[in-house]
């Protein structure tokens, strides 16, 4: 099993009608697991869908016990003025 890619956890953030919808993606591991197949893990989903391969020790290895910093945690914090939408700060 080998680990592809790490993920940060953060806001996708989409522009609307009347403002900004904050859709939060958890930090998450791609990772290569012993069957072939490269599942995309997080901290509450640690298996293997194609083969019930269990890899919580390697996510928790590689996601740990990070903090995001405030811009990350709260963007619409740090989303500048609004007033050309009509909308109070």
């Amino acid at each position: 099993m080998q680990v592809i890619e790490r993920t940060e956890g953060h806001y996708d953030v989409r522009e609307v009608k009347f403002g900004m919808v904050y859709r939060w993606c958890p930090e998450s591991v791609a990772i290569e697991c012993d069957c072939g197949e490269r599942p995309i893990l997080t901290r509450s989903e640690t298996t293997c869908l194609e083969c019930g391969g269990e890899h919580a020790d390697i996510v928790r290895e590689e996601l740990g016990a990070r903090r995001l910093e405030d811009a990350a945690m709260h963007p619409w914090r740090w989303a500048g003025d609004r007033e050309e939408a009509g909308l109070p700060c």
